[in-house]
């Protein structure tokens, strides 16, 4: 098969290879379309995989060809999208019903090779069927989806409130389609890139505000601050606004991946006991039983219409393209929002 090897640091080559060899209680997947998530561009740029060579690749879809003689509840040409986190379900967290906390984790794309190739083995368990309505290009975008639906579930909503997302790229505009879908009163979105701006206010945010040229402090002494916050981009910077802009006795939740350190100053941090702010992370989109409820859901979502994911797509490329959507994403100003590898079956 065709697949799209990780060597080394910004080293990537499209090479003819076996297809994986599944195990009993695997299918094999011929893989239709696989996004790039944020995650995947440090595995690239910095060959943050767990070894050399790799396929990266979680966020896909395709069909399913081949089935291990365990699968029970799979068969041979059903249209497929897969859970990418692959756990243990025998240690501490597994057995307490926090699969996404597991000890023993792998992950498809990083520990274990992923779908940037014509085929990927998945296990039996992480498999999520599609509808017919649902093609399988949108299916390529459930897995992020559940991560910015899982951000929404940290607390209980009341669809009255206000709430701000510091980030417009993929992870804080699905939490935005999230919170439309629940009915959220007022959605606020921060961004320094005003492409994405403009495209999350058609996406349904109310408000859109620029950080490079609005100074967050003083719009929020005088508008109304928000009771729930999501911080999406993972910048030290913002991690600190999301406490600052936050109202008393409202909830900050920590999505995006950190690369710096975070230091706040004494009268930032006095903030979270002063208003008496909850505080909480968001990891991945797991709960029990594994895969957890977020993934149907999002499936039921798409199926009754009630989200719109397709139009995130700004961008498709490619086996061939080589690494070319690593370096379009990182452009300066770019208004790419999720772009994908088409790499065979049904649109």
């Amino acid at each position: 098969m065709k697949a799209l090897q990780i060597v080394d640091k910004e080293k990537m080559f499209l090479n003819e290879i076996e297809p994986p060899q599944i195990k009993d209680n695997e299918v094999l997947i011929k893989v239709a379309f696989c996004g790039i998530c944020g995650s995947d561009l440090p595995r690239y740029f910095q060959g943050a995989v767990h070894q050399f060579p790799q396929i990266l690749g979680h966020e896909f879809s395709g069909t399913i060809v081949k089935i291990g003689k365990n699968v029970q509840s799979l068969k041979k040409g059903e249209r497929v999208t897969a859970a990418p986190l692959t756990v243990c379900g025998s240690c501490e967290y597994c057995l307490a019903g926090y699969p996404e906390l597991c000890e023993n984790y792998g992950f498809i794309g990083s520990h274990q090779p992923g779908a940037l190739a014509e085929y990927v083995a998945v296990p039996e368990t992480n498999i999520i069927k599609l509808p017919s309505n649902v093609s399988l290009k949108t299916a390529a975008l459930v897995e992020p989806f559940t991560i910015g639906l899982s951000a929404t579930q940290r607390f209980s909503l009341k669809v009255n409130e206000t709430a701000v997302i510091f980030g417009a790229g993929t992870i804080g505009l699905m939490i935005l389609t999230a919170l439309r879908a629940e009915g959220l009163g007022k959605i606020i979105m921060i961004d320094i890139n005003d492409k994405k701006l403009d495209f999350a206010h058609k996406l349904g945010a109310d408000i859109t505000i620029n950080s490079s040229k609005t100074n967050l402090i003083d719009y929020f002494n005088d508008h109304e601050c928000p009771t729930i916050t999501f911080e999406a981009i993972g910048n030290p910077i913002t991690q600190v606004q999301a406490i600052l802009v936050t109202k008393k006795r409202g909830r900050v939740v920590y999505v995006g991946t950190s690369t710096h350190d975070v230091t706040f100053k004494a009268n930032e941090f006095e903030e979270i006991f002063r208003k008496e702010l909850l505080v909480t992370g968001s990891m991945m989109s797991y709960s029990a039983p594994f895969p957890g409820y977020k993934w149907p859901a999002a499936i039921s979502l798409l199926k009754r219409r009630l989200i719109n994911l397709d139009q995130m797509i700004t961008a498709t490329y490619s086996l061939e393209d080589g690494a070319k959507p690593f370096y379009d994403l990182t452009k300066k100003d770019s208004a790419n929002i999720k772009v994908l590898y088409q790499i065979g079956g049904e649109e």
